[in-house]
């Protein structure tokens, strides 16, 4: 017998509207006899159908719509919809760099799976999702199969799930070095200790659109991390690059990829990236291209203010720094962070630096993170290209 969800009334409007995401205050009522992680029907207060979800009380996110149907939910269905995933991707994405599972939207919530050269990671968000994981493995095996498989689903998130930090190895043998190609540049990447799953694949496609804008150009990169676009500018040909990040250890990890892939002109810089932009700002000192990727400002709504302070900050310090019709590259990955209010702020620091900004391009997270419409929290990621000029 399946058990049953039903939700308070007016609160089938979101379903309705394509939201797959249900949270315990919109639900009225459950079986008492469900348990977390089980499959439930989820009905609006009329009565009416809605969907099948997993079902967890211990989170804010009480209810996860798996199906509009009665198809059932079960190794077979998540097998197709990995299937479905894998054969997305392979319409345009190297297989050996890429976002293989992006969560709701590939109809599979709280799983994403990220490949790096032979070996795949995992992490599971999601009680329900989580009582799949050898299905999972086994199917990934089956589609592409991989050296390993490795879990990082250590993430503290999993712990509102009602879920243990959990990572090690769950197939095959894990290399000893492991080394990924993305746009033609090599890096090390550690699926055992990295940050998520080891590297962060969806600013791939962005960090390919600054070719045409850093050949020959002097580069500064801020919050580099492990190099990801420094390395890009020198390989897109770029005169000198500057790469500024607080983590000693990223930056060993930078200087190592950089050794990988041949590059001598990349100069790194141990520094507050705050504290070295303000600082640099006072120089004569100026580049053909800044580049901006730092990490999340903000996990909440609630630090949403203090974001958009750090956001006009760097930005403004950013633009001082660029040279007379250079570039400014950019990037907020701040979920609530919406795209309309980065640009706000962008504009902003624009106003205050006393430049003009021409909008070349805005960018949002690569392909292999598609974005569902009817769900603005699978669009995250925001890439801004501009030129700068004064008045």
């Amino acid at each position: 017998m399946q058990y049953q969800s039903v939700l308070a009334a007016g609160k089938e409007k979101r379903v309705y509207q394509g939201q797959t995401w249900i949270y315990r205050s919109d639900v009225l009522k459950t079986d008492a006899q469900a348990q977390p992680g089980d499959i439930v029907r989820v009905v609006a207060a009329n009565g009416m159908f809605l969907g099948q979800a997993f079902y967890n009380p211990a989170s804010q996110m009480t209810l996860r719509l798996l199906t509009r149907g009665e198809t059932p939910v079960d190794e077979t269905l998540i097998r197709q919809r990995i299937t479905q995933a894998v054969s997305y991707r392979r319409a345009f994405a190297d297989m050996e760099s890429c976002r293989l599972i992006y969560s709701e939207s590939d109809g599979l919530p709280g799983l994403v799976a990220d490949a790096f050269g032979h070996v795949i990671v995992i992490q599971l968000m999601c009680k329900g999702m989580d009582r799949f994981r050898d299905v999972i493995v086994d199917q990934l095996c089956r589609e592409l199969g991989p050296e390993a498989v490795y879990e990082r689903s250590d993430a503290p998130v999993r712990r509102l799930e009602g879920l243990e930090e959990r990572a090690g190895l769950l197939f095959g043998r894990l290399p000893e070095d492991i080394v990924m190609r993305e746009n033609g540049v090599r890096f090390h990447v550690d699926v055992a200790h990295g940050q998520k799953t080891g590297y962060f694949l969806d600013q791939k496609e962005n960090r390919a659109a600054i070719a045409p804008f850093v050949k020959d150009a002097r580069v500064v990169d801020c919050f580099t991390h492990t190099g990801a676009f420094a390395l890009h500018a020198a390989h897109y040909g770029a005169a000198s690059v500057t790469a500024v990040d607080i983590s000693a250890e990223a930056l060993h990890t930078a200087k190592e990829n950089a050794a990988l892939n041949g590059f001598e002109n990349i100069r790194f810089i141990e520094a507050n990236a705050f504290d070295w932009l303000k600082a640099e700002t006072l120089t004569e000192e100026r580049f053909d291209v800044v580049i901006l990727d730092p990490p999340a400002f903000t996990k909440t709504r609630a630090a949403l203010d203090a974001a958009r302070r750090g956001y006009k900050e760097i930005n403004l310090r950013g633009m001082k720094l660029v040279r007379e019709g250079g570039y400014l590259v950019t990037c907020s990955c701040s979920q609530h962070m919406h795209r309309d209010e980065f640009l706000r702020v962008i504009t902003e620091a624009a106003r205050d630096a006393h430049v003009r900004l021409m909008q070349v391009e805005m960018r949002s997270q690569g392909r292999d993170h598609p974005i569902l419409p009817t769900m603005p929290e699978t669009e995250y990621l925001k890439c801004g290209i501009f030129r700068v000029t004064g008045w």
